[in-house]
Order: structure tokens, then sequence, then C-alpha cells
């Protein structure tokens, strides 16, 4: 019986692919293809499996990360949506919480919300904060809504009512009569979405999901067929947000749920290669064609957040986007990638992203239409990449051209030659980074002293130890296969599902049963949906409960024991939602009561045991040999030396370099800094240590 897996994750730029089997692992890297991106995904299908020997049909199991949701709704490409919801409430999208990310702009700008206002749709109906109902729903205003809902095109449609995240009754009779009346079009539901109190969070959450699920599930299908097609009848998983993996049906249900799917299966790979080699603090650094992703992971586990932003109007400015309540992975996203673009701004600085080249036409280099130089141009340019072998050999890259855009946009408006302006650019990209870094920690109450930065993705192991340099890190780990991490990761990670609902409660009159009731519920939620893909393989619960002090704003995750809850334990919660409070904010508040806001369950499979490798130090060390030299101009300094060009398929445990030097592979560069040096451990990950 065949063994073999094959992950795919597409980006802005290149879609990955890593296939495991018969003990080995191959890798590959193509082109993003945007229009159609399942033609991308059948390429590399065919390429990977012609190079590993085997046939499509050959494939256990598949498992999928795509960003094409988050796109659909930054580009504003998703379906025509109408939101149903409570009388007096439709203008709940456009208020928000009334909070403004700038506070002293005059002009600021808000994010538009997916559905406008005429086709934002109110009935009578109204249920109290316990879900009692103080007005029944009027069916007949939602019978008489149809014929609007055709006569505008409406393709999907949000139901989002006052308190449905307690008692979902209105919302389900309403779907009953929608789908009676249009069963082409597909509802979503904020009592199934989300279920969770605040209701700009959770309409929001609702109509994004419903604004990409027509999208999401006609791709989802092509893609399934397409594998089909090709003799891949194995079972197609999709990783989500927050970390586990899901079926398909599932995800053409919750589309909303992958917006963050390709750098969830990073910082799972990020998590594995950690416990692997004994590394409990660590900052995950995932840097593609098109942004970086930056993670903090302590206990071999990453972060993970209640909340999240999509479609910023200021890029990376929190507030300034549009709210999504799932589960997810925390994690910084800076506009700053191989295809980042760069250019001289107003004020005579050179800048470079958010804005990218992507796969079409992408960076001058690839020789495909692209004018506008990049952060891969400039990496060419001061000879960090070997031109005959970027992804593999498929993208030659020009050099001359990349020095010619670059000498343009950048080097003779500020009077620089095209290897100080590439420079410049490498320099402001890895600041950029840095900054970003040194924020998230500061956001998350931790520090950097003693981590290790595990780099990955085409660009991180080339800007790893600058990035370290500036954020005071003295260790980078590259693992094998960094020019695929998320790849890799989707295959590490385990199949699971996240419930979250609420129900108010305060320890000064905590309701044990009516908890335990919900926490029961909710643990038969999450493991009816693992069951669909778990095959009977043991599963694991976390419990966690959302808490604040009473009258504050914002709650802070606590984990709950994951037994029935006893009254003797109520006070432990608490003692442990104070330690976690001063954690975060110095010290407790005393005398101040506490509620709970909500409940989260998650139920995974059961991941894999992970054994530690021996250190670099027990292992015969080996004098390595470079290939060749390459004079390469240092961004820390500005001069020009011969750097030690090495092959990475030559490096055995035990190697040393000293840098300056290039590690050379078929996905990335690792670039050794000097002052920096590195050693090949017993799994064959480059550790460089300052």
């Amino acid at each position: 019986m065949t063994t073999a897996r094959l992950a795919v994750d597409i980006g802005g730029t290149f879609t990955d692919l890593a296939l495991e089997h018969g003990g080995q692992r191959s890798t590959v890297k193509v082109l993003t293809t945007p229009a159609a991106p399942e033609q991308g995904v059948m390429q590399g299908l065919r390429t990977i499996t012609a190079a590993a020997g085997i046939a499509p049909a050959d494939i256990a199991l598949i498992i999928h990360g795509t960003t094409l949701a988050t796109n659909a709704i930054i580009e504003r490409k998703g379906a025509r949506t109408a939101l149903i919801t409570t009388e007096g409430f439709r203008d709940v999208l456009a208020m928000g919480n009334e909070s403004r990310y700038d506070q002293y702009d005059l002009n600021i700008v808000l994010p538009e919300p997916l559905v406008p206002r005429y086709l934002r749709l109110p009935v009578p109906e109204r249920l109290d904060n316990t879900g009692a109902v103080l007005l029944p729903l009027q069916e007949a205003a939602v019978t008489a809504l149809i014929p609007l809902l055709q006569r505008e095109n409406v393709e999907s449609i949000a139901v989002g009512l006052l308190h449905a995240f307690v008692n979902p009754v209105h919302e389900r009779r309403i779907a009953a009569i929608l789908r009676d009346a249009l069963p082409d079009s597909p509802v979503s539901l904020s009592s199934e979405v989300s279920p969770e109190m605040r209701e700009w969070e959770r309409f929001s959450t609702t109509v994004a999901n419903a604004y990409v699920q027509p999208l999401m599930a006609r791709y989802l299908r092509r893609l399934e067929a397409d594998l089909h097609a090709a003799g891949a009848v194995a079972p197609l998983f999709l990783m989500m947000s927050g970390g586990g993996l899901t079926t398909i049906d599932t995800a053409c249900r919750f589309p909303i749920r992958l917006v963050e799917s390709g750098p969830a299966g990073g910082a799972i790979f990020s998590a594995r290669i950690a416990r692997e080699c004994g590394l409990d603090s660590v900052l995950s650094f995932d840097m593609g064609g098109t942004t970086a992703k930056i993670c903090l992971i302590d206990g071999y586990t990453p972060q993970t957040a209640r909340s999240f932003e999509v479609a910023r109007i200021g890029r990376f400015r929190k507030g300034s986007g549009l709210p999504l309540r799932i589960p997810v992975i925390e994690m910084v996203e800076i506009g700053a990638g191989g295809g980042s673009m760069a250019h001289v701004d107003t004020l005579g600085r050179i800048a470079a992203g958010p804005e990218s080249a992507g796969a079409d036409p992408g960076p001058v280099c690839y020789g495909r239409g692209g004018v506008r130089p990049t952060v891969t141009d400039a990496n060419l340019v001061l000879g960090r990449y070997d031109p005959a072998r970027f992804a593999g050999g498929s993208i030659p890259l020009d050099a001359a051209a990349a020095r010619a855009a670059l000498l343009a946009d950048v080097g003779t408006p500020l009077g620089l030659s095209a290897e100080h302006a590439a420079l410049g650019v490498l320099e402001i990209v890895d600041e950029n980074m840095a900054n970003a870094a040194r924020v998230h920690a500061i956001e998350s109450g931790r520090t950097y002293q003693g981590r290790t930065l595990i780099a990955f993705g085409g660009g991180g192991p080339v800007h790893a130890c600058r990035v370290a340099e500036k954020v005071g890190i003295n260790r980078v780990l590259v693992p094998s296969g960094a020019g695929v991490g998320s790849a890799i990761g989707f295959l590490r990670a385990p199949v699971g599902y996240e419930v979250v609902r609420s129900l108010y409660q305060r320890f000064s009159s905590f309701d044990v049963a009516a908890v335990n009731d919900l926490l029961d519920d909710m643990r038969q939620e999450a493991e009816a949906a693992v069951a669909k893909g778990s095959f009977g393989a043991p599963t694991v619960e976390m419990r966690t409960a959302y808490m604040r002090y009473v009258g504050q704003g914002h709650e802070i995750p606590v984990p709950l024991p994951q037994a029935v809850l006893g009254q003797e334990d109520v006070a432990a919660i608490r003692a442990r939602y104070d330690r976690e409070y001063a954690r975060f904010f110095d010290r407790p508040v005393p005398g101040s009561d506490v509620e709970i806001m909500s409940y989260a369950v998650v139920v995974t499979t059961v991941p894999a045991g992970v054994t530690a490798v021996a250190p670099p130090g027990n292992l015969f060390v080996t004098e390595t040999v470079p290939v060749c030299t390459r004079a390469v101009l240092d961004t820390a300094t500005g001069a020009v030396a011969d750097w030690a060009i090495h092959d990475r398929t030559t490096l055995t445990p035990g190697a040393r370099i000293a840098g300056p030097a290039i590690v050379l592979e078929t996905e990335t560069s690792t670039l050794i800094g000097p002052g920096w040096s590195a050693a090949v451990n017993a799994l064959g990950y480059i550790e460089i240590t300052r």
C-alpha cells in the first residue's frame, strides 16, 4: 500500500509542492498561475511525480493551502453578497466599533464593507441577550426579499441577527426559506461561522465567508476534478488558519477559515523543527515572494489568536482592516518579499514594498515583462543568487536586466551605482522586517533574548543573518527544504477543528453546570468535524476561556482543565487568569471580579512523536571545500569581498563553514554573514551562530 503524501502551498509568486514517499522527500517550485491557480498545481504535480518516479495514483493523501480567499477580499473580487440582519442594525458593518486607527488624521479612510448598504436588508425579529424571543421572526418579510435578491443577481447571502450566537432559531429559519427559494445561492449563518458576541466582528466574519464562498467552492471543486482526472484520487485536505487540517466539504462551507492557511503551515514547520532540535524558544521567519511572516513559538507551540484583520487600508496598521473572528496562528505579516518593488519616494528615500510584482510579470530578472526592480533583483545584483540554479533552474535569471532596472529607478535618482542601490533596497527591507519583529515581541509581552531564528521560504535564509543582527538574535537555523517550508509544514499538521462560543459568566456567580454543558456540546461538534478526516486516529482536546476584568474591553486566553469542571476548579482558574494578566501587564488588579466572554475547544489528532537530534559538537567535524568564490557586497558594511560558495547537497552532518559564505540549493540560498559561522547538525540543518 502506498504511503506517498503531497502538500501544495499556493503563494502570491510561487506554488510550492512537497512530496514524501518511501522515506524520501521531493520538492518543487513553480510559478503561481493567478487566473487559474489549479493550473500551477497540476503543472507542479506532473513535475514532482515524474521526478520521484511515481504516478499520481500512488499518492495516498493531498494537503493544500492557498491565499485565494485572502486575495479575493483584498482585491474585492468575491461574490455579489447580501446581508440579512435584524431591523435597525443594517449599518453595523459600516459603523464598526467607532474606533479610529489614526486619531489625528482628519481625512482618515476606513475600509468599505463588502456589502453595500442597499444589499444590507433588515427583517423584523428580536432576541434578548439570553436568547429569549422578544419579537418573533416575520417570515413574510424574509419571503418579500427574494425578488430583490433575484433582481440584484445576488450570488451569496449572509445572515447575521442580534444575539443569534445564543439562540440560532431565527437564523436557521431564514436559511430554510432562502434555500427553498434560491437553492443555488449559498447561505452563511453567523451562528455557524462565528458564534460569538460582538456583532460587528460576527457580522463582518459571516459576510466575508459568504463573499468568498462561491469562488472558493468553485476553485476547490475544479482542483478536485483536475486531480481525479490526472489519476490522483487521494483524499484532499485543506490547511486552516488555526493550524489544523479539514476536509474539502468543510472548507467549501467555511472558506473564511483558510485565509491564513499558507503562513499557518510555516509556523507548524518551525514548531516541528524547534522540537526536533530541542529549541523551546524560537522566532519563525518565513519570507516568500510577496510577504514575510514572523511568528513567536514557545514550548514548541505557536501563538494563537481569536481575531485577524484582512484588507487593511493602512498597511499593517491595526484597526484599519476588516475584522475576522476565526481561529488563527498569531503572526505579523510584512509586505516584504522577493517580489516587493523598490522605488524612491517623494522625500528622496529608498522604499521597498508593500506592492509586489507577484508571479506575473514577476521581478525584472525573470524576463517575463517586469520593469520595476524588486528585492529579488537586488539580491541577484549583489551576487546572492546563482542565475542558473534559481527555482531549481526553471527560471534563468537575467542579472544585466536587474542591474539596469535598479540603476534606472533607484541608482540614478540618488546618484548611486546599481550595486549600492541594491544594497540600499535590501537594508530597507531588512529593517522593515526587523522593526515589525520588534513590535510583535513587545505586543506579545516577550523578548528575543536567547531565541533562535528559524529561517525558511525562498527569501528567509537569504535575509536571516541580517534580520537576526538587527533584533539581537545570535543563532539562526536553516532546515532542509527551507525553500518550501510551508508546504512541508502541511505534512506535519494534525487534522483538527476549533469551536468557539460565547456564554457570559462571572467568577462571583459562576454556573459550573452551564459551562460544562456548553463545553461538552462544543467537544462533540469538534469531534464530529475531526472524525470526517481522522480515519480513527487518536485525538486530544484543548480548552480555553477568554477572560477580562469587569469593565475592560479586551480578553486574554486562559487554559482550562480538560476534565469536567467542579466548583473547586473555579478558584484555580481565577488564579491562573491573574498570573496570565500579570505576565502581560506586570501585576493583577486586586478586588476586581473577572468575566468570561467566550470559550474555545480544539480537538486534533495526536501528532507523531519527535526525538531531538544530537548537537553538531557531537558529530565528526569535516572540512568543507567551496565550489567557487564570488564577489559579494555586504549589506552591513558596504564592502565588497570574495565569499565562498558551497553546494548544500555536498554538506554532510558535522560540516563547518566560516563566514562570509553562501550555501546554494535548489529553492533558496543561505547567507552566512561576516562574523557568523555555520555547522550542519545530524538532521542536515544549517545552524549559524554569531
